[in-house]
């Protein structure tokens, strides 16, 4: 055998390694969804009753009995099996998180654990708090705007007189129209879904730009001078992935605006500690810096007399 086939056979042996090590956690990881899929499912009736409590508060207040049905046969039991999933991966994160900690920290040096490490166990501490502020204080505030809102329009018609003729059938009260809400499990369920996971989402935020902000890819002077550009983005970002109220948006809007103005002080945290550290390993010379920042002061002082740079430096040369 050739050195040229031994030193192909010898970079291939790790490669083939690294993948059978890789299917190994997969299927760690597929096997631990799978059994927390099934320990979720019993209980998906509570999880769902758990869920639609910030919309039966707001019936009982009133005066309405809460109720959720299904219109198709097929509605509850995948209703079901969708909370069992979304429960189930919640539940197993943490284990499938590990995995793909093991599998990928061999790969980085000593600091870069300790620098990553912080970020895999804040961003799901992250993720539960924007879930949990979504459904302790904004479903609460969505829900009493939706039901709230089905009586504002037959209220408004029979005070400007455009409730038009009624019929015996019709319920009347006060003269208006009475509307109910028989709430949909799969309409709940998904309106409920998407107001956490949006907020979750969110919420990562600070985790994103922190990291961009470690591998230089942003900076905190960036992240400022783009506020106004952030500020429409948010917006929009609120406006898609949020009802269309404005009281849930603006909630929304709020938040991570405010999660970006934290993520720029982590991000100049982070780059004070760089900095600190290129210092003490010799990369920073203080006086060149002191020299740099002489010349900018100087530069500066000369643009407000009014004076060209270019020009003062020709002046210098014919002298």
């Amino acid at each position: 055998m050739s050195d040229s086939e031994t030193e192909i056979e010898g970079s291939t042996a790790p490669l083939i390694e690294h993948l059978t090590e890789l299917r190994t956690r997969i299927i760690r990881s597929v096997i631990a969804f799978l059994v927390g899929m099934v320990i979720c499912f019993p209980f998906a009736e509570q999880i769902l009753s758990f869920l639609a409590e910030p919309m039966a508060d707001i019936m009982r207040a009133r005066g309405e009995d809460p109720q959720l049905f299904y219109d198709a046969p097929q509605d509850a039991f995948f209703a079901y099996v969708k909370i069992a999933v979304l429960f189930g991966f919640a539940l197993t994160s943490p284990y499938i998180g590990m995995q793909m900690w093991r599998f990928v920290a061999p790969g980085l040096y000593k600091t870069e654990r300790g620098a990553f490490l912080p970020f895999l166990i804040a961003s799901p501490v992250l993720f539960i708090a924007g879930g949990a502020f979504a459904y302790y204080v904004v479903m609460p505030l969505a829900m009493n705007f939706f039901l709230g809102f089905g009586n504002v329009i037959p209220m408004l018609s029979s005070m400007l007189g455009l409730g038009g003729e009624t019929t015996p059938d019709t319920e009347i009260v006060e003269n208006g129209l009475k509307v109910f809400y028989f709430g949909s499990i799969k309409e709940y369920l998904a309106l409920a879904i998407k107001f956490i996971v949006a907020f979750g989402i969110c919420f990562q935020l600070p985790v994103l730009l922190t990291l961009m902000g470690k591998a230089g890819l942003v900076s905190a002077a960036g992240l400022k001078s783009v506020r106004k550009y952030a500020m429409v983005a948010i917006l929009v970002l609120a406006a898609i992935v949020t009802p269309p109220d404005v009281i849930t948006q603006g909630i929304l809007f709020v938040v991570v605006y405010g999660l970006y103005e934290v993520s720029i002080v982590l991000v100049k945290i982070v780059e004070k500690k760089r900095e600190e550290r290129l210092r003490a390993e010799g990369y920073y010379d203080d006086e060149d810096e002191a020299e740099e920042a002489a010349k900018k002061s100087e530069s500066s002082d000369d643009d407000a007399e009014g004076i060209d740079p270019l020009l003062a430096e020709f002046d210098e040369d014919d002298d």
